[in-house]
């Protein structure tokens, strides 16, 4: 008969997630897991497999949790160019309000572990490129309509915004002013009119 766990899976990866977060995948270690789950070492592996698999699990769950938060934000825009708007500045917000300054944990999964992790960079190549055509049906929707101007190709604007979002959340690890972000979310938009 199996043995029931004594413990919440879910929190248990919502702490992992971010210990991993906060520290990064190298720097993290088995101990650490288990001193900050609250975990036997052996739950720990039988639960959620090696410490890999477990910051794979927790990248999941990253990006699961994010996409919900950026769907619910733009499905109450009235249009493409708002919707953008508000996935910036929700972005700067959520960065701007962390006090750890911990960044994306996926951008920061890209710039440490994905050049050395196929599997890693898998992912995050599959999130990326659902986030550009994401951009692009967006854009394309708005400059079907009007709302933004036809003066660029619809996939250059979607790499753009894209790249964009990807260099504030790595500049955020060292800068928390939100005038600066402020003044980046102004210029991107700009390139839609």
């Amino acid at each position: 008969m199996a043995r029931t766990k004594d413990f919440d899976e879910d929190e248990v990866l919502q702490k992992a997630m971010n210990l991993f977060w906060l520290k990064g995948y190298n720097a993290t270690s088995m101990q650490e897991l288990v001193d900050e789950l609250g975990i036997s070492r052996s739950s720990l592996y039988d639960t959620y497999g090696d410490k890999h698999a477990l910051f794979m699990r927790a990248l999941e769950r990253y990006r699961e949790s994010a996409q919900q938060k950026l769907n619910t934000i733009i499905d109450k825009a009235s249009g493409a160019k708002e919707a953008i708007r508000r996935m910036l500045e929700y972005t700067i917000k959520e960065l701007v309000g962390d006090k750890e300054q911990k960044g994306c944990f996926l951008v920061n999964a890209a710039v440490e572990v994905a050049p050395h992790d196929a599997e890693v960079n898998k992912m995050l190549c599959q999130n990326d490129g659902q986030m550009e055509k994401f951009l692009f049906e967006l854009i394309r929707k708005g400059q079907d309509n009007g709302e933004i101007a036809n003066k660029s190709d619809a996939k250059t604007l979607a790499d753009f915004i894209f790249n964009n979002v990807k260099g504030m959340r790595v500049t955020a690890r060292a800068v928390s002013d939100k005038a600066f972000f402020d003044d980046m979310i102004a210029l991107t938009m700009s390139v839609l009119d």
